[in-house]
Order: C-alpha cells, then sequence, then structure tokens
C-alpha cells in the first residue's frame, strides 16, 4: 500500500508539472546570437523557464497550453538601458518638482513603467530618479504592478552645479548645498560615500553626470564635471558593492576621463571622438547611443515655450550631433547596447531608435542583438536573459511582420511575455 500511494503521489507531481508546460509556436524565430531567422520553430516553457527550443511544431500532449505564433516574428523581450521610468518629457517638467510629491511621481511611474513593457520591453535600465525608481521595481517584482524587469540606478550622482544637481537655477534660499545623500559629490570623500548611499537605499548599479547635459538648468551641455580620481573612486567603490557605472556624457573630454577610470558604458556620446572610440574599444566599454532622445529634444525646442530658454538653446544644438556620432562608433567597431532615454521622448514610443539605428547603417538583426544579447552582457545577466535558450526566463515578444524587410514592424508588438507570464496578446 505504502510503494502504491508513493506511485500515485509522484504520478500527480508529474501531472502537475507537465500541466505548467507552455509551447509557443513560432512562424519566424529571431536566433539574436547568431543574426538569422529561424522558420517554424517551438518555444517550451515550463513556470518562468524556457526548457527546449525545437526545430518545427513540437506535438502537443494533454494539459499543455500552445500559443499560436505562426504568423509572427518572434524574439527575446527587448532591453532599453536608458530609461527614466519616474517622469515624461513635458512643458511643465521645470514646475513639476515644485507642485508634485513623490506620491504623485509614483502613481505617473507605474504608467510610464507598463507602457515600456506593452511596447515590447521586458527589461529596462532606469538611471537616475527620486528613489520612486527603487519602490516601482521592488513592486513590478512582488507583482503588484504591471512593469518591465527594472534595474536602477536610483538618483545619480553629479558635481556641485552639475547635470544631475537637483537645485541647478533654485533660488538662492532654495538651493542649499546638496551632498552625497541627495547624489551631489565633490572628491573622493564624497564619491565613495554616495556609491555606499546607493547600496544603503537599494539601487542596483551607479549612473554619474560625467558632463555637462541638455535638459538641466545649467548653461553647460558638454564640459567634464568630474575629475578622472573621482571617477576612478566612484568606479572602485562601486565595484565592492557589485555595481556597474553608467556615465552620461557628451562632451569628449568628459567621456576620455570616464572610460579611463573604468565605467562600464557611455550614454548619449555626442561629440565622442575617434581618440575616445579607440579607448572604450581597448577597454570593451559601450555606447549606448540615445538617437531618439536627441532628436526629440531638438523637435521639442522648436515649439515656443516648451523648455527654459536655457535649455531651448542647447537642445537644438546638442540633439542634432548623435545620430551621426552612433554611426561613426558602429563603423569604428564600439561596442553598441540599445538605450533610448525614455521620459526625454513619450514612454512606448522605443521601438522608433531601432528606426533611426538602422538609418545610420546598422543592420536590424544587430539592432536588435543591441537590445537583448548585447544589453544582458551590460547588466551583467546574460545566464538568465537575452536570448531564447533553455534555461533562461520565458521573456518573449512577437511583432506583426518581418523586421528584416520593415524596420516599423518593431512598432507592431502584437505577443509580450516576461517571466513566463503572457501581458499582451491577440486573443
Amino acid at each position: 500500500m505504502r510503494r502504491f500511494l508513493l506511485c500515485l503521489i509522484c504520478l500527480i507531481l508529474l501531472q502537475q508539472v507537465h500541466a505548467q508546460r507552455t509551447i509557443i509556436y513560432c512562424g519566424q524565430l529571431v536566433d539574436v546570437k547568431n543574426l538569422q531567422i529561424q522558420k517554424e520553430m517551438s518555444i517550451i516553457i515550463s513556470g518562468n523557464s524556457i526548457t527546449e527550443v525545437q526545430k518545427g511544431y513540437t506535438k502537443a500532449e494533454a494539459n499543455d497550453k500552445i500559443i499560436d505564433l505562426k504568423s509572427k516574428t518572434v524574439m527575446p523581450g527587448l532591453m532599453d538601458m536608458h530609461v527614466h521610468v519616474e517622469e515624461e518629457t513635458s512643458p511643465s517638467r521645470y514646475i513639476d518638482g515644485f507642485t508634485k510629491n513623490k506620491t504623485d511621481r509614483a502613481y505617473v511611474a507605474m504608467g510610464l513603467a507598463e507602457k515600456n513593457l506593452m511596447a515590447g520591453f521586458t527589461t529596462v535600465r532606469d538611471l537616475g530618479g527620486s528613489g520612486v525608481n527603487i519602490s516601482l521595481r521592488n513592486a513590478i517584482n512582488k507583482g503588484l504592478v504591471k512593469g518591465p524587469r527594472i534595474y536602477t540606478a536610483g538618483k545619480s550622482l553629479a558635481t556641485t552645479g552639475g547635470h544631475a544637481d537637483p537645485t541647478n537655477n533654485y533660488r538662492e534660499d532654495l538651493m542649499g548645498d546638496p551632498g552625497p545623500d541627495e547624489g551631489v559629490v565633490n572628491g573622493v570623500a564624497d564619491c565613495a560615500k554616495a556609491v555606499r548611499m546607493r547600496y544603503k537605499t537599494g539601487a542596483d548599479l551607479i549612473k554619474i553626470t560625467a558632463t555637462g547635459g541638455v535638459l538641466s538648468m545649467a548653461k553647460d551641455g558638454s564640459g567634464a564635471q568630474f575629475t578622472e580620481e573621482e571617477i576612478r573612486t566612484i568606479v572602485n567603490t562601486a565595484k565592492d558593492y557589485g555595481f556597474k557605472v553608467a556615465a552620461h556624457a557628451h562632451g569628449a573630454e568628459g567621456m576620455k576621463r570616464a572610460v579611463l577610470a573604468g565605467v562600464s558604458s557611455i550614454e548619449h556620446g555626442t561629440y565622442m571622438t575617434d581618440e575616445v572610440m579607440e579607448l572604450m574599444k581597448q577597454k570593451g566599454t559601450y555606447l549606448v547611443p540615445t538617437i531618439i532622445a536627441g532628436k526629440s529634444s531638438a523637435d521639442s525646442a522648436k515649439i515656443p515655450g516648451y523648455y527654459p530658454e536655457i535649455v531651448r538653446a542647447k537642445a537644438l544644438v546638442v540633439g542634432n550631433y548623435i545620430q551621426a556620432t552612433f554611426a561613426r562608433a558602429y563603423k569604428a567597431g564600439v561596442k553598441i547596447a540599445f538605450g533610448t532615454d525614455a521620459g526625454v521622448y513619450a514612454h512606448g514610443k522605443n521601438w522608433m531608435e531601432f528606426v533611426y539605428m538602422t538609418e545610420a547603417g546598422m543592420p536590424i538583426l544587430e539592432c536588435i542583438k543591441s537590445a537583448t544579447v548585447n544589453a544582458a552582457d551590460l547588466l551583467g545577466v546574460t545566464d538568465i536573459l537575452g536570448s531564447i535558450e533553455k534555461g533562461k526566463y520565458a521573456d518573449i515578444i512577437a511583432v506583426d511582420g518581418d523586421p528584416t524587410k520593415d524596420t516599423m514592424v518593431m512598432g507592431k508588438v502584437s505577443f509580450v511575455m516576461k517571466n513566463g507570464v503572457v501581458y499582451k496578446s491577440e486573443k
């Protein structure tokens, strides 16, 4: 009797495990590692993981769930390496800081996060906010709200008056003197403390503003704003805590210091020189180009009153360079990871970056690789994300049409699965 009961329990457990199996039939499947389109493939999923990828349409057994994407092009969930999930471009952006509480930002962020997920971006790297980004990440991980898997820097780091100093251009009585707790640093001691504070508050990585920026209320949009010693301190301290460092940079000198100091990525790279490109190739530093952000900010600057004058003057100039710089960097062999700066433009339109990248000479399959394999490598999560392979998380999307024939279909995402859960489907 005991043996019979054990056999019965094992049979029930096997049936339960089998009941969890999902089979996705793919008319076309993008092999992001080999830059190929595979025809008539099946992806077998158990729980939140991929268990097999098979040629042909695998025969279903009892209790299997079939998802028919035979008319679609299927690929890994896309990954955007530069978003700001707490905000979205608006003429009122510079007033919002005085009129909105963190709780207001949180409700906005929930909607923006879902927009990214529905656009096929199952993972994003959030590069700077108020701390709401950390709470939102946690809420998504707990299943409380819908959104992509978020890796966040929390509050980005700046020097006094630098691109991410939160009190730039305030009245003197409001300006104060923010320090490492607020992400403003001067000297190596501040730099080390600020990294440790990001660890304490729950960040996943560090983001610094190595140069001036476009949308900050400061006149300089490209000058170096950290010493190389300061950046090196940040990078070395970050390593102690398991962090990678992303560096916002428009000007060449700030980029050079950041690359020499060991950052993992340069964001934007607007005025990148051949010297910086060679250094990045030597160091293995990624470029996250954000072409759409440059174009969008330049377009918004043409709308009367959209930006304060100090911002408008920078946006009209800087935004026009990024696509050409990306083209040069790609041709030179710099490693590229997909990133858009969502928030500078409307969330959910991240896919337009693929159009701009192909316009600049990068084939669409390489663009998709930059948003999957390369992005996972930059994050340090290639063991779980970035491709459709056995043992990886079931982050899978599908588009209507063939992106190798029409890049615009990257904006026609009709199926989204993250971590084995379907969030978007035609049925």
